[in-house]
């Protein structure tokens, strides 16, 4: 694989060096060693699995490219449970693909069946979290840390750079896909975040990250056709300020003037004066900008907090 650049003046190998193989296939004999005994010094991914299984033929690629991904963080061990009945017994395996992960000489977690990579990645990751320690981030992880402080110092060519280099690595990357379409947005091409929003694999949007910036293209799209609006809405608005259509116009004209805070002001407006109005549309619109902006973001804690004191008033 082809170094990636930290943004620093360093680069790193993104499958690492680590002293022991991360993936293996063993047998009864060599579970105490490969299994029992590795699992002391980091958790381990056991995949019983079969040749004639199609599931597993799924899952067992997947098991070793999130775990290669871990750069040592985790081990994974195949077996073959035709070729170890007594072990798949002691075990009871049931069905496969079953997978066991093991830390400290005892199992902690398991899951059946073929799951989507990245739910395989979820899982992984809490086990990691949960029992592992003491693993370097990966040269992927400190490219999307150096990427997010870029962009929030204002450096958006360099957090897209470093965006870029890791979906060279992993096209599917998720923190990545997000980060590159909201450097475009950042750089007012909407046009190229709709196109990677649009390349998202199907089974990638429920997630938080993803599902933010979709929101966030979507209400930027909405917002770029109003923009040059705002002065004409503000007009009649100052004509007849209960014009809730009005209102909610000038929101989305805002939000896509890059002037979020006042969106959300004028949106609390119109569910202050009423709740229900265009079947809570005003409401729906809020919380889609309040998603895109991610929980976190001081402008979604106080506009939250304005729409509470209304809806629970």
């Amino acid at each position: 694989m082809e170094p990636i650049n930290l943004g620093d003046g360093s680069v790193a190998k993104a499958n690492g060096d680590a002293a022991l193989p991360t993936v293996k296939d063993s047998d009864t004999a060599g579970f105490m060693v490969d299994v029992i005994e590795a699992s002391n010094e980091v958790p381990v991914i056991v995949d019983f699995w079969a040749t004639w299984c199609g599931p597993c033929k799924t899952l067992t690629p997947i098991l070793e490219s999130v775990v290669a991904k871990a750069r040592g963080a985790v081990r994974l061990v195949k077996i073959d449970v035709d070729k170890n009945p007594d072990l798949s017994a002691q075990l009871r395996i049931q069905s496969i693909p079953t997978v066991y992960a093991f830390k400290n000489g005892q199992p902690v977690d398991t899951f059946q069946g073929a799951l989507p990579e990245s739910e395989v990645q979820k899982w992984v990751d809490q086990l990691i979290t949960q029992h592992g320690g003491g693993i370097e981030p990966s040269p992927v992880d400190q490219a999307l840390t150096a990427a997010a402080d870029a962009f929030e110092a204002g450096d958006i060519g360099g957090a897209g750079a470093l965006y870029a280099q890791v979906l060279n690595q992993d096209a599917q990357n998720t923190k990545a896909l997000a980060g590159m379409a909201r450097c475009y947005l950042k750089a007012d091409k909407l046009d190229k975040a709709r196109e990677i929003v649009d390349q998202i694999a199907d089974e990638l949007r429920g997630e938080d990250e993803i599902h933010s910036v979709i929101s966030a293209v979507e209400l930027a799209e909405a917002g770029s056709t109003a923009a040059g609006e705002t002065e004409n809405l503000r007009a009649r608005l100052a004509d007849d300020p209960g014009d809730l259509q009005t209102r909610f116009d000038l929101a989305v004209a805002l939000y896509g003037g890059n002037d979020a805070a006042t969106a959300v002001d004028e949106l609390v407006e119109v569910i202050r004066r009423n709740r229900e109005w265009n079947d809570g549309a005003a409401r729906q619109q809020l919380l889609k900008i309040f998603e895109a902006l991610g929980p976190s973001d001081p402008l979604t804690v106080s506009g939250r907090r304005k729409l509470s004191s209304i809806l629970f008033s």
